[in-house]
């Protein structure tokens, strides 16, 4: 008797099985709420109504920025991704019914995280080089600004390029020292310091000849000299 209700518990474990197996979708199929294996509604589009005995799955188109991008048994499209231009975002390519909004980074900006499908889910603004520094190497779309500090003799006043220091001309002269955030200053030189230099050689010449006749006038030859000059 015991064994007559075991083969009955395995034969109805068995035909159990064979009914689960019999019930399994195919890869086009998803299984409804009533076990009824439904054809799939294609991308763009989503099940409005199951199928039945007597009739196949009704799909309804997706709408109001939401998409499907594969073939499916849902009753929920899935909702459009938003480019936020306050994360340094832009729309790259607009959502339709059956592909996600692609968004790329702004201008002025770097990716600062990588979403599940490897695109940018938020951006930093590149950074501003400091007054002394220029760029080293631009910023891109996946990296920051690198900044350097400018050389001895160069200035940078904006924090972009390094310029050298003015060398003053000679008719000018240096009245404030460069430094790495601004330039040397220079001034045009007044009418007196101009003539200085005419001055200090027109006092030499007249104190190298007053010498000069000094000596000579206690020198017999010079005074011979005098004669002769003033004799011819």
């Amino acid at each position: 008797m015991a064994w007559m209700t075991l083969y009955v518990i395995f034969g109805t474990f068995i035909l159990l099985s064979l009914m689960a197996v019999g019930k399994m979708c195919g890869p086009a199929e998803y299984e409804s709420h009533d076990a009824e294996c439904c054809p799939m509604c294609g991308i763009g589009m989503i099940v409005l109504r199951d199928c039945t005995s007597d009739s196949s799955t009704t799909c309804r188109p997706c709408v109001d920025q939401t998409y499907m991008d594969e073939p499916n048994g849902l009753k929920r499209c899935s909702q459009c991704k938003i480019c936020d231009s306050g994360h340094g975002l832009y729309v790259l390519r607009k959502c339709t019914t059956f592909s996600n909004t692609v968004c790329d980074v702004l201008d002025g900006f770097y990716c600062g995280a990588l979403s599940g499908d490897n695109e940018c889910s938020f951006a930093l603004k590149h950074k501003s080089c400091l007054p002394g520094q220029q760029i080293k190497t631009p910023g891109s779309k996946m990296r920051d600004v690198e900044c350097e500090d400018c050389p001895y003799g160069y200035y940078s006043t904006q924090g972009v390029n390094c310029t050298p220091w003015k060398i003053c001309n000679i008719d000018e002269e240096k009245i404030e020292d460069g430094t790495k955030e601004k330039d040397v200053v220079c001034q045009n030189l007044t009418r007196r310091h101009r003539y200085i230099p005419c001055f200090v050689g027109i006092l030499f010449l007249i104190l190298s000849a007053g010498l000069f006749l000094l000596l000579c006038a206690k020198a017999d030859n010079c005074r011979s000299w005098k004669v002769s000059y003033f004799l011819y």
